[in-house]
């Protein structure tokens, strides 16, 4: 499981070395896009104090949103398990899209045809340039696992999601799990 190559669609496993990196220290990160020019992601694991319709106030749901990462903060990406009702959708893997017509969604999210379980939505995403994923991976800073929940990705994005990995990752990882976030704190 360990070793894997980037590919969009994996996961990425923040390594515990990360815990100074106040972006991705305990996160679990979706790979949207990796290609040679770089590589696009959204962390699953780290909610936000506000829902869509705090931001989009035409949204009557109160979708939780999530900080999808460090790179333009102020722009609104998701993604959902609904290509057949959200058009012009990239598929990223394993029946899991990115973006589409974010005015139709609008429209199916309030007339309750797309469900929280259908869609996940992000302030930011994560960004590599070029090469730049590959040497995080050589410095040891992040472990690349396969995803397999596939769609149900989409619901599986607890605080606690980040420990989970680790437990399953097991050997040395397993003592992490249980150590404090902030080490210095403890």
């Amino acid at each position: 499981m360990v070793g894997l190559k980037p590919k969009k669609g994996k996961l990425l496993i923040a390594e515990p070395a990360l815990t100074g990196d106040v972006s991705f220290n305990r996160s679990v990160v979706l790979l949207a896009e990796h290609n040679e020019e770089g590589s696009v992601g959204f962390i699953l694991n780290k909610p936000l104090d506000y829902n869509i319709n705090d931001l989009v106030t035409e949204i009557q749901i109160p979708f939780q949103v999530y900080n999808g990462g460090p790179v333009e903060q102020d722009n609104l990406y998701f993604i959902h398990k609904v290509p057949h009702l959200i058009s012009n959708s990239v598929e990223i893997s394993d029946g899991i899209f990115w973006g589409g017509d974010f005015e139709n969604a609008i429209t199916l999210i309030n007339e309750k045809m797309i469900t929280e379980e259908d869609i996940r939505f992000f302030l930011g995403y994560s960004g590599w340039s070029s090469l730049q994923l590959d040497a995080e991976l050589s410095s040891k800073s992040w472990i690349v696992v396969k995803n397999e929940y596939e769609s149900a990705i989409i619901q599986k994005s607890s605080n606690a999601f980040w420990k989970e990995k680790m437990i399953e990752l097991g050997g040395n990882y397993l003592l992490w799990s249980n150590a404090p976030e902030n080490p210095s704190l403890n």
